[in-house]
């Protein structure tokens, strides 16, 4: 079973977080389903950048992003090469290592 570590992060995981998922899991299910409440305003849709993160291990595992997924992306606060939006990265069979940036950009939510 693919093993998410999650990189410290000081609001939704202080201590960072090893997660066993299993594979075809979107990174975001995974990190709601193991107590890890990252923003995912359009509720997975793919409509918005709130579930941006950054797959700093295990990116080439990973399905390629879409065009629409590549077109948000773009407006994500600090978008990196290898950003993805976790609602739409599927755990494949790697491990991965994910940093879940400290900011969102969240027009419905301005306390961040």
């Amino acid at each position: 079973m693919p093993r998410i570590t999650v990189l410290p992060h000081a609001d939704l995981a202080p201590e960072g977080a090893v997660l066993d998922v299993p594979a075809g899991t979107s990174i975001c299910a995974a990190l709601l389903e193991n107590g890890i409440d990252i923003e995912h305003a359009c509720d997975m849709s793919c409509a918005c950048t709130t579930c941006h993160c950054i797959v700093r291990q295990g990116f080439d595992s990973l399905g390629e992003a879409g065009e629409n997924e590549d077109d948000l992306l773009d407006r994500a606060w600090g978008l990196q090469a290898q950003s993805r939006l976790s609602c739409q990265a599927i755990v494949a069979e790697a491990d991965l290592v994910v940093e879940i940036p400290r900011y969102t950009i969240n027009h419905a939510k301005e306390d961040r």
